[in-house]
């Protein structure tokens, strides 16, 4: 049966200017990393960006290796673009990157203009599009020159593949110098991606007063730190958690007992905010407004809608975030 949006999706989120540019991006946007690969079912793939896009989730976030296996997150989207999205596609806002290894060889990773441009040439066949909307370097590369990166993300919007360019993991003095070399070049960053939660707060000061002052937009990745924010760790790992199932991103080691007593106690704030903590979490990486967006990722639908929630309680009183502040030390 084909597709039909709900009519009042533009009603249930809020969007947030982009740095300096004319893109609105949602608050949450949603990654289409662990779970768009060959480990879940194209129905439950299916029902998540189905719901996502009916709460007024418009961006959708992937990465050339993501999967498993690599490649498979774009080749999956690429069936789901078939079967959904076709008619939608001026309304949505896709992203993917390059910059990790995808193949085998010395072309195949890193930075080069090579790896770059036939990197995205290939998630443009997977994923069944023209052109993505923005394209990221997804991380710093020390043996390719800057100044060559840059050229080809400038390559790249120039041939329409691309609208937009990023950058992700990018240290502040890097990410300083490439929005500087973007914008001698005619195509500005429009955005950089950190990892960014309560419990991984590398980003403000450094790189947040950077993106403020060069007026980029910021995205945050793993804002719920791989599930931790959530509580579903508070009596230990669940048999059906990311961490029993592909400890790969969550490792055992991780879920120690100093960072359990974190959450335990940021816990009964969330409650007193009426809110669950992953959406207390959620709402307090979009407090500082150089953060345009957050990403979530979900395993079903459930967990979408619930994440959707964070956005009807985002302000947060002086006392509230010194009793975060309190829980976090």
């Amino acid at each position: 049966m084909p597709y039909t949006p709900a009519e009042n999706r533009y009603d249930v989120m809020q969007y947030r200017r982009c740095g300096n540019s004319g893109v609105m991006l949602p608050l949450l946007s949603l990654g289409l990393w662990h779970n768009f690969g060959g480990i879940t079912p194209f129905s439950t793939q299916q029902a998540m960006l189905r719901t996502a896009f009916d709460h007024g989730i418009t961006h959708f976030d992937l990465a050339n290796n993501y999967g498993p296996p690599y490649g498979e997150a774009e080749r999956n989207f690429g069936r789901h673009m078939e079967a959904d999205w076709k008619p939608h596609r001026d309304e949505l806002f896709l992203s993917t990157k390059a910059g990790y290894d995808m193949w085998p060889g010395p072309y195949g990773d890193h930075g080069s203009r090579k790896y770059l441009i036939a990197s995205l040439d290939q998630s443009l066949k997977r994923m069944h599009v023209d052109y993505v909307d923005l394209f990221y370097h997804h991380r710093p590369d020390p043996d390719t020159p800057m100044e060559e990166t840059a050229g080809a993300l400038d390559q790249i919007v120039r041939s329409g593949k691309a609208l937009y360019v990023g950058i992700s993991n990018y240290q502040p003095e890097q990410a300083k110098k490439m929005i500087g070399l973007l914008r001698g070049l005619g195509t500005p960053c429009l955005i950089e991606q950190p990892s960014y939660s309560m419990l991984n707060r590398w980003i403000e000061g450094g790189l947040t007063d950077v993106l403020r002052t060069e007026q980029v937009g910021c995205i945050c990745f793993a804002p719920l730190q791989n599930g931790l924010l959530t509580g579903k760790y508070l009596q230990g790992i669940p048999t059906d958690s990311r961490a029993a199932r592909d400890p790969r991103y969550l490792k055992a080691d991780r879920i120690s007992e100093e960072t359990m007593a974190k959450v335990r106690k940021l816990q009964p704030i969330a409650e007193a905010r009426g809110q669950k903590l992953s959406q207390m979490a959620l709402a307090w990486v979009l407090r500082d407004p150089v953060v345009t967006s957050a990403l979530i990722g979900a395993s079903r639908p459930e967990q979408v809608r619930e994440n959707v929630a964070a956005v009807q309680n985002l302000s947060f009183a002086p006392e509230e975030l010194e009793a975060i502040e309190q829980a976090l030390r």
